[in-house]
């Protein structure tokens, strides 16, 4: 959807010339209203973007916690069995219970152990595949990276955006071409696409603030993923961080350049995540007196 920013300051000046109706100018009224209306819902889906990632690293740490947590049990359950075994008091139903609960920990431990190195392995094969098809002049650009069990693909606006707009730029095509590539060859991973923005207000009109100015560049790039190079929607997510995430101070041109940038992070479905915490065996099981 193409918006002309410049529709109410357009109807304003000719209706106040007599050039156009009054229905004609309220027509243009209710388009700008729509747009406010459309801005606003998108600031809302950034703020709930955001709240499902802190959600989804908040259950990759449960699972390296549940990690720690059951080799410790593991290692206090050898213990015990060793102790069993060496006592002439310990039944063999004890023993046998002892050992069922071992190899279920121990299966669990593996389970997670399993699923964190295929996530860790994936991670660091797509970081290096992007990189290394990337030109010099990109990498000048675009920076990848793995943080907190997420690949971090940050794109500079410069890069990204015709100037001064949040409209995709012609130059941008090789660089979404090639990261729309790893997008599409590793499905099994959903993309939060982030907008961010420097300390400066935006002076743009019919764009109120620098959250408006972060969500719009997100959704654009979004769009652009979608329509352009095929990444299945139900895998997209969009949302702004205005100038509340800077890479860096804004206090100097360097600074301001860094910050206007958009984040495209590809991170393990929350489901998958959930699947592997639910089946943990249960910590409640009968100790050993």
């Amino acid at each position: 959807m193409k918006i002309n920013f410049n529709i109410v300051a357009i109807a304003s000046m000719l209706l106040t010339t007599g050039c156009v109706s009054k229905t004609q100018f309220d027509s243009l009224q209710g388009n700008y209203n729509k747009l406010q209306t459309t801005n606003s819902e998108l600031a809302t889906d950034g703020a709930q973007c955001k709240d499902d990632l802190n959600r989804a690293n908040a259950k990759i740490a449960s699972m390296q916690d549940q990690i720690t947590s059951q080799q410790q049990r593991l290692t206090d359950l050898q213990t015990t069995l060793d102790k069993c075994i060496t006592s002439t008091g310990q039944g063999n139903a004890s023993i046998s219970k002892l050992v069922d609960e071992l190899g279920s920990s121990n299966k669990y431990i593996q389970e997670l152990a399993a699923s964190k190195t295929r996530s860790d392995s994936m991670n660091l094969a797509m970081t290096k595949n992007l990189t290394e098809s990337l030109t010099g002049q990109e990498l000048h650009n675009v920076i990848v990276k793995v943080q907190q069990g997420m690949v971090h693909i940050s794109v500079a606006d410069t890069m990204l955006y015709q100037s001064g707009t949040y409209n995709i730029s012609p130059e941008a095509g090789d660089v979404l071409a090639k990261i729309s590539k790893i997008i599409n060859d590793n499905k099994g991973f959903d993309i939060l696409v982030v907008g961010n923005t420097d300390s400066i207000a935006v002076a743009i009109p019919n764009i109120r603030n620098n959250w408006d100015m972060s969500a719009l560049k997100a959704s654009s790039a979004v769009m652009a993923l979608q329509n352009t190079y095929g990444v299945d929607p139900q895998r997209l997510t969009a949302g702004g961080r205005s100038e509340y995430n800077p890479a860096a101070g804004n206090n100097t041109p360097r600074g301001r350049s860094l910050n206007k940038r958009t984040e495209i992070i590809i991170t393990p479905r929350v489901n998958q995540v959930m699947d592997l915490i639910e089946k943990a065996p249960p910590s409640d099981s009968t100790k050993m007196p």
